[in-house]
């Protein structure tokens, strides 16, 4: 709804406020369930003392309405209404002189997505796109993240899609093609798994010296229980023609990007082999509850294991090939570029490093001497967690607990419990290492882009 800002004066010899009843009168009526009943939702108001003026924030269907709501306050005084946008809303526009943005029935408006992230406490990178992340220390709590606070990254405008009409399309070197209703996927046999995603540019701001793209710090990451149908037999029923070998995989999300004159799809591939061996999932469901908009609503592929970039959002088409994927995203970026003995070496992003997050100490914390916990995350893509190990302030590694059941595709809660004996400065690293052997390393490679930065994770507290 639109926005306003409401200001109300009145002179020192009428100030209602001096008339217990009058006063309690418009109390009353500015009440939230009182605007409720007017078409009125109040976001905040206030009254500087002294100058007989008050102001306060209103959203309302239009001016007509609010108008009607304000009666009592002409009635006291004079009332002044200025439109007004929230500040989501200025920095999607491009700044307090831009036009609003023009939101179509297909796309999110910017300035609501973002005011929701905010609220749900993401630290935004960028409003439009709205690219953001969570907090370590919110890492902490439970064995999946709350929806709200699940990162999030886009490339381009959230599509607002209608789950009614949406069908999936299934073409291609199929026997069979397919056009599936939300519905008809719902009907089919679903399964649930507990996935860890993680962009490909997480911990790209520590790389030195700095790289291009978003400039994210270490809250790139999330968990979630994902619901929804096997890939897998959705392309068993399609039928794979002879020949077939890939798979292309197109949102609904689209845009303009560098050194392309027309706007580009989202498109992504993988190969058979790699669908088998991943068991990916479509999903409809994160958490028990359908997907929201900034999350893929009505169908998003959830690849366990790979970067997030390939668990492609908003879904509608998947076309089986022969051929690899050429899309944007898929050849000239999401690519390690690094220059090695002085030539260009490159290999495309898949599989998550291995990596452990400190929770708790948060930075800069003030700990009590005495016995303390120091936990985490931690995560990879190449198999489970074996061991996570801890060091403070320099000190020998030593092995932290691994709290609860290991998973392939999900992250593993750690702990150690140690006294801390000294006061001053603590300094406390983590390292993981999984299943198949890999191991964090003291700093990753860098690369052109600013991918898989795994640097062994330190904060630094204080022992009081």
């Amino acid at each position: 709804m639109p926005l306003f800002i409401v200001h109300h004066q009145h002179s020192p010899e009428t100030c209602p406020a001096r008339d217990p009843a009058k006063g309690a009168m418009l109390l009353n009526h500015l009440s939230r369930p009182s605007a409720a009943r007017h078409g009125v939702v109040i976001k905040g108001e206030a009254v500087v003392r002294g100058l007989h003026s008050l102001f306060f924030i209103a959203e309302a269907a239009d001016e007509t309405v609010l108008q009607a709501f304000l009666a009592p306050f002409r009635q006291a005084g004079e009332v002044e209404v200025i439109a007004a946008m929230s500040c989501a809303a200025v920095v999607s526009s491009g700044g307090c002189d831009a036009c609003p943005v023009d939101v179509s029935a297909a796309l999110l408006d910017p300035a609501d997505a973002c005011q929701d992230a905010i609220e749900a406490g993401l630290l935004i990178h960028r409003v439009n796109p709205l690219n953001g992340e969570t907090s370590v220390p919110d890492l902490a709590g439970g064995a999946v993240m709350p929806n709200g606070r699940f990162y999030l990254r886009n490339h381009f405008e959230i599509p607002s899609l209608d789950g009614d009409s949406y069908r999936l399309s299934v073409g291609g070197l199929v026997e069979r093609s397919l056009s599936l209703s939300l519905r008809e996927l719902h009907n089919l046999h679903a399964e649930s798994f507990v996935v860890t995603l993680e962009c490909a540019g997480n911990g790209r701001n520590l790389f030195d010296p700095a790289v291009p793209g978003e400039a994210w710090g270490l809250g790139a990451v999330s968990t979630a229980e994902w619901t929804g149908i096997p890939l897998i037999e959705v392309l068993e029923r399609a039928g794979l023609r002879p020949g077939a070998t890939e798979l292309v995989f197109r949102g609904a999300d689209s845009g303009l990007v560098e050194g392309h004159d027309a706007p580009v799809r989202f498109e992504r591939g993988l190969s058979l082999d790699q669908i088998r061996e991943t068991d990916a999932l479509l999903a409809y469901e994160m958490n028990g509850e359908p997907l929201s908009s900034p999350h893929g609503y009505p169908l998003r592929l959830i690849v366990p294991g790979w970067y997030a970039v390939a668990s492609v959002k908003w879904l509608t088409e998947i076309v089986v090939t022969d051929e690899p994927c050429k899309a944007h995203y898929q050849t000239e970026k999401y690519w390690y570029q690094w220059p090695r003995n002085g030539r260009e070496e490159r290999a495309p992003v898949k599989l998550m490093n291995v990596r452990a997050l400190i929770s708790s100490p948060d930075q800069g914390e003030s700990l009590p001497r005495g016995e303390t916990a120091i936990r985490g995350v931690a995560w990879s893509g190449a198999g489970s967690i074996s061991r996570v190990d801890v060091s403070l302030n320099g000190g020998p590694w030593r092995a932290a607990r691994l709290v609860g059941e290991g998973r392939r595709a999900a992250w593993q809660w750690w702990e150690l419990i140690t006294p801390l004996e000294e006061t001053g400065p603590l300094t406390v690293r983590a390292r993981a290492t999984d299943m198949a052997g890999r191991t964090q390393p003291e700093c990753a490679e860098w690369n052109r882009l600013g991918y898989g930065n795994n640097s062994i994770h330190a904060v630094t507290a204080q022992v009081i």
